[in-house]
């Protein structure tokens, strides 16, 4: 399959999750079925609990679901093991977390320019060093994760995100960990970049205002898509 087959860059079939609790098995996800086109911003919406970020752990293969499949930029992710998975997602994806999940010991500089490295990619630190600046750090560069607030480490990890040009960005609960203000400051960061480098982007959330600002809404209430609605044309 090729990446956009259809215009479709993520498909999903008959997708379920079922786990083993001390209570007996639980299904976190039942029966989704979902396409996503390249291009598309989508957000995933629904209460703590209701699947959001297993859903979205499956759609980028970092989980395996109990039943349905996945097929991820044309590879079926659920015919592969990890290391395949893995290699769907080289230079392909790009992530951002609530958490954030930048390493400690690297500094901003560094954590921008690990994932350029590892692909092998020439000028790694001058991308990295653009994309900062980018995202208003520029005097932050040398900085280590402890001495940003949690505002300047999301900036480091969007900017990470974006350092090899994915063709699909994952956000889970990206403000999550941030005050309103802050939350609202790196939105706006998070859907410009987007925009300008034209990545299908798939945001988990609970904020009806963030999730406004997509082109579709998914919602979800245990574990089943229960309703869909059109978003925003533009971001």
């Amino acid at each position: 399959m090729s990446d956009r087959l259809n215009g479709t860059i993520i498909c999903v079939r008959n997708l379920g999750k079922r786990v083993q609790t001390t209570e007996g098995p639980l299904d976190i996800l039942s029966d989704v079925s979902l396409d996503i086109a390249a291009g598309e911003s989508v957000a995933i919406i629904g209460v703590s609990g209701s699947g959001k970020s297993t859903l979205l752990g499956l759609l980028a293969g970092l989980d395996v679901p109990s039943s349905g499949e996945v097929v991820l930029a044309g590879s079926r992710l659920t015919e592969l093991d990890e290391d395949g998975r893995a290699r769907v997602r080289a230079g392909r994806v790009g992530f951002v977390f609530q958490s954030f999940h930048l390493l400690p010991g690297l500094t901003a500089l560094e954590n921008v320019m690990l994932p350029l490295e590892l692909a092998g990619a020439g000028a790694a630190e001058r991308e990295a060093r653009a994309l900062l600046e980018r995202v208003g750090l520029r005097e932050r560069l040398t900085h280590y994760p402890r001495q940003l607030s949690g505002g300047e480490q999301q900036r480091v990890a969007i900017a990470r995100a974006f350092a090899l040009h994915p063709s699909i960005l994952f956000a889970d609960e990206p403000t999550g960990n941030l005050d309103s203000a802050t939350g609202a400051r790196v939105i706006a960061l998070l859907f410009e970049l987007n925009r300008e480098r034209g990545a299908t982007l798939v945001l988990v959330t609970h904020d009806e205002g963030i999730a406004s600002r997509c082109t579709r809404r998914i919602y979800l209430d245990a574990g089943r898509i229960v309703a869909e609605a059109e978003g925003a044309r533009a971001n």
